[in-house]
């Protein structure tokens, strides 16, 4: 960083390291208004809850990645096995990756799904009905729906349709990113419109959530928050601006 600091021509003091572990630290920096101008706690969630709590100056927070994919009855094979294979498994450990995966009833290839994903090395926990299609399923328990695995573990449940998944997801999203695989414009239209949150996708890998694949740049995070930024936040995100007004003698009348 810092010898993009000197390429750019900028001063080396504007990042700067914070020379101490203690975490009395922490608390001298969220009270510190005036000084500095916003914090973005990346870490545990006990970090990020100490800061949203203690905080005086304004907080970009990062939570969870509770990520939902929802296979919809009218949903290509073809483009659903996939999608679900690389929204979980290309890379476990991202904030990206899918943690549950829904499957409307009337699809007829569920089976098919959970069959690849175990194949994939992927351990699968799912409701009764996801649980019948293969001896290897591990019953799902009411933690696993709020719970980001980071990790080749996902969550499968059947839902009646459309609606039966914006209710999952409205119960247990946390509101990062969700998308939905449909060849029904209307119903993906529904979908996009009705779920809250900082990225909804159509029939694409959860994984693109990522600031470089928007063409933001680097990013520090993706923000669940609503104001004032949402989604991937880069340098945009970060900076404010001032008003310019110049003139020559107008006068308001």
């Amino acid at each position: 960083m810092l010898d993009g600091l000197r390429t750019a021509g900028m001063p080396e003091a504007a990042i700067q390291l914070v020379p101490v572990t203690d975490r009395a630290a922490v608390g001298a920096m969220l009270k510190a208004q005036g000084l500095i101008d916003i914090i973005v706690p990346r870490g545990g969630k006990s970090l990020v809850a100490r800061v949203q709590e203690e905080a005086r100056v304004p907080v970009l927070a990062h939570l969870d990645g509770i990520v939902h994919l929802y296979i919809d009855r009218a949903a290509d094979p073809a483009k659903a096995l996939p999608l679900a294979i690389n929204a979980k498994m290309r890379r476990t450990g991202i904030c990206g990756a899918t943690e549950t995966i829904l499957i409307d009833r009337a699809y007829g290839e569920a089976g098919t799904i959970v069959g690849a994903l175990l194949e994939a090395g992927c351990e699968v926990r799912g409701d009764a009905s996801i649980a019948s299609l293969d001896p290897r399923v591990v019953a799902a328990n009411d933690e696993d729906w709020d719970t980001e695995y980071l990790d080749a573990i996902v969550s499968i449940a059947t839902v009646d349709g459309v609606d039966g998944a914006l209710a999952h997801i409205a119960r247990h999203s946390s509101r990062h990113t969700d998308a939905i695989v449909t060849e029904e414009q209307t119903t993906a239209d529904r979908f996009i419109t009705s779920v809250d949150s900082a990225i909804v996708m159509h029939n694409a890998s959860t994984q693109f959530a990522d600031g470089g694949e928007f063409g933001l740049g680097a990013e520090i995070g993706i923000s669940t928050g609503r104001l004032h930024a949402r989604g991937p936040v880069a340098l945009e995100g970060l900076t404010t601006y001032k008003w310019v007004v110049r003139g020559s003698g107008q006068l308001r009348p």
